[in-house]
């Protein structure tokens, strides 16, 4: 049975109750969503901005409100094994709950101005212009779904009511209580882990590691949540051959051979403007070690590199899914997944043949007839 829709409290459509706090001794609330555990007085905003304590209660103050819709390619989550080749309606909302230093959407992750939220659209718009433009899911994306659960989580179950999946790109920096309720109504996910030292976390992100490695283990052990990891190497912080080699290692020995691995490429923004880019021979070189510990579908991303962002057969070695960017130029599954030359099975979420969308972006006009715009910068 689907869960109420969140009703708002007062006027202001875009302020609704939260889920999961309580209130203290003190008389403060303590948000429980994620493991920042901020403890507001009647008034006061947590880390995030978007959550806050008004009249003694936790409130999201963006629901329905967003920084604009765009329908990208699948591969740009990136998900390599989730419907390839289909088109997904993202969009973001503001805020966020970490605090990197390198933040590369901090335009919208660090917002603290409402007027970046200037498209509105109600769960069920959402899940209707999804529908309408031919997008097999919608992807919670942009900045951390985690501080607009509410949102989120409505979003999704209109969507699978309409036989859309959901999609949360994300950190992973979540209690548990928000952890399982978040994750029942995910199809799949690309989750940051942004190093594998706490050192790294307590630094540069302003957060802690532990929590974050315990949400993948909740989702791909206690969840049918389609999962993926993404790393960004940046240059001297969390790029060294031994780091990358215990984070592979981890991910084998804790999540199993085929959770897909992407090592992405760094560039300067927005307070790491001193470091260089990522040099290709970096992601070459991670991809390797993670091939090396065992894990079989290793990527690079922000680089062009169409043999290591192809998909490639464990068993005999066959290249299944080519890719340049995110155009696909080569599918060699069959209907059921596996290696058209070994019947192999493959790992992930693919219904049917590969989508055609190929690597356009356009951005979504929402309102009663939600339609493509215009083109938007790949």
């Amino acid at each position: 049975m689907a869960e109420q829709e969140a009703v708002p409290v007062g006027d202001d459509p875009s302020v609704v109750p939260g889920r999961h706090w309580h209130v203290l001794d003190d008389g403060r609330v303590q948000c429980d969503v994620c493991p920042r555990f901020c403890r507001l007085a009647d008034g006061q905003r947590g880390l995030c901005f978007v959550r806050a304590n008004r009249g003694g209660e936790i409130v999201l103050t963006t629901y329905g409100r967003s920084s604009g819709f765009c329908v990208d390619p699948i591969e740009k989550k990136p998900l390599y094994h989730f419907l390839p080749g289909t088109p997904v309606l993202s969009f973001g909302t503001a805020g966020c709950n970490l605090a990197c230093k390198f933040c590369q959407n901090w335009d919208i992750s660090k917002s603290r101005e409402n007027d970046k939220l200037a498209h509105s659209a109600s769960p069920d718009a959402i899940a209707a212009a999804a529908a309408r433009l031919g997008c097999r899911s919608v992807a919670f994306t942009y900045n951390d779904p985690v501080v607009f659960l509410e949102y989120a989580v409505d979003a999704a179950q209109a969507c699978r009511a309409r036989g859309i999946r959901s999609v949360a790109v994300t950190a992973g920096y979540m209690t548990e209580a928000a952890r399982a309720d978040f994750y029942r109504h995910m199809d799949a996910a690309n989750v940051d882990l942004k190093a594998f030292t706490e050192a790294f976390y307590r630094n540069v992100t302003k957060s802690r590691l532990a929590p974050v490695l315990e949400t993948l283990e909740y989702i791909r052990h206690e969840t049918s949540c389609w999962l993926e990891i993404t790393t960004l190497l940046i240059p001297g912080e969390n790029d060294s051959p031994a780091e990358i080699g215990r984070l592979c290692d981890w991910v084998v020995d804790r999540l199993g051979p085929d959770v897909p691995l992407h090592f992405s490429a760094f560039h300067p923004d927005y307070r790491m403007l001193d470091k260089e880019r990522t040099p290709h021979a970096t992601l070459i070189a991670a991809r390797r070690i993670a091939v090396e510990a065992g894990v079989r579908h290793a990527y690079v991303g922000n680089v062009h590199d169409p043999h290591r962002d192809s998909t490639w057969c464990h068993a005999c070695g066959e290249r299944l899914i080519g890719r340049d960017w995110y155009t696909l130029d080569r599918w060699h599954l069959d209907d059921g997944g596996r290696c058209r030359s070994c019947g192999t099975p493959v790992a992930g979420v693919f219904d049917g043949p590969a989508g055609d969308w190929g690597r356009k972006r356009v951005r979504v006009r929402m309102g009663d007839a939600p339609g493509v715009l215009a083109p938007a910068a790949a």
